[in-house]
């Protein structure tokens, strides 16, 4: 991880080595440098959660999220290839229509429209609003977890476990009204699906 400092804010680089542990150590001694307009880039295969901690600081700090940068290359699991579950950064939003299959995480830095699809063997998380079906921990893995801001899906999966909205409604209206707009995350607790307001 390397912070940097711009004429517009701060720049924070996040690394394939990076940990969530190692990120949130570094970022603690420079608080008070995040208040302000924070651009991450993304280099390579970064770990998601590295990704989260990140921007936990950047809003426990009181900074705001510039921009989200990350290589316009991805590499998404194809049959045939060496079986790694790699870290997926799709670069934009996802539209109706699209349907992608991973074998591990996802970053979308868009929003997942109504009518996409996303499977992941790992975590998704998506920068933007989540709209559409997302099934985290394809294959059993109740570990895994979805991030986004917010989440307003007619359904989301994680591992075995299904979650699904009222016919004409969306999971957001699903929880109570408390006037939390940001970021959220589901996760397996006891079996069921969880979603938690994420700060």
């Amino acid at each position: 991880m390397k912070l940097r400092g711009t004429l517009g804010g701060l720049n924070l680089l996040l690394e394939p080595g990076d940990t969530a542990s190692g990120v949130s150590h570094a970022l603690a001694s420079r608080a008070e440098l995040l208040g302000s307009n924070v651009t991450i880039e993304i280099q390579g295969d970064t770990d998601p959660a590295a990704l989260e901690t990140a921007l936990g600081a950047i809003r426990a700090a009181g900074g705001t999220l510039g921009r989200v940068r990350a290589p316009r290359v991805t590499v998404p699991s194809a049959p045939g290839d060496d079986g790694s579950a790699r870290t997926v950064i799709l670069p934009h939003g996802v539209r109706a229509g699209f349907r992608g299959e991973y074998r591990g995480s996802v970053v979308v830095l868009g929003d997942v429209n109504p009518g996409a699809e996303i499977v992941a063997g790992g975590d998704v998380i998506v920068m933007g609003a989540l709209r559409g079906v997302v099934h985290a921990g394809y294959g059993g893995n109740a570990d895994a977890i979805v991030w986004a801001r917010p989440i307003a899906s007619a359904q989301i999966r994680i591992g075995d476990a299904v979650a699904r909205a009222p016919e004409g409604s969306s999971l957001s209206n699903m929880r109570r009204l408390d006037g939390h707009e940001g970021a959220e995350q589901a996760r397996l607790q006891d079996g069921v699906i969880v979603i938690d307001a994420h700060r």
